[in-house]
């Protein structure tokens, strides 16, 4: 689809219909992401959305950071660092990555010492202190505070 701005120039737009076919999400997605302020809109003269075709880009960025398991407030706050709609630059790009990959290395090591430690004592305070003399003698954990503290040690 064309739209001709008041300059005269054509710009292309994409309806709703074909930001969700073209980037592979429901509609309702499209929706829940421009609501969430991680995409933008603007409305012709029907009142009906349009979308910048670096929209798309944007929508794969989310759903690529989603699948990594970056919430959408952190994809929305790293996105919102840039000029709206703007296209991402190389630098750009590798300033994101860079920042989303410190949070996943400490994803990873998170995961990684769950997954080992996971059959062992996590020091939940259950007070198995006689199953756990060497993960938390005497309860010293207790004294730290509640909560798994073994898996939130630095």
């Amino acid at each position: 689809m064309m739209k001709t701005t008041a300059s005269g120039n054509s710009k292309r737009v994409l309806s709703v219909g074909e930001v969700a076919r073209r980037s592979g999400v429901p509609i309702s997605t499209v929706h829940f992401y421009e609501a969430k302020g991680l995409i933008s809109s603007t409305r012709n003269a029907g009142n009906q959305r349009r979308f910048a075709p670096v929209m798309l880009r944007y929508i794969a960025v989310i759903k690529v950071a989603q699948r990594a398991g970056i919430p959408l407030e952190e994809i929305r706050q790293t996105l919102g660092s840039y000029p709206p709609g703007s296209k991402l630059t190389a630098a750009q790009w590798h300033e994101i990555s860079s920042l989303w990959r410190d949070m996943l290395d400490e994803r990873i090591k998170r995961l990684t010492r769950l997954r080992d430690e996971m059959d062992r004592c996590i020091g939940c305070g259950c007070l198995s202190l006689e199953d756990c003399p060497l993960r938390n003698p005497n309860d010293v954990l207790g004294e730290k505070g509640p909560g798994a503290r073994i898996l939130e040690r630095p």
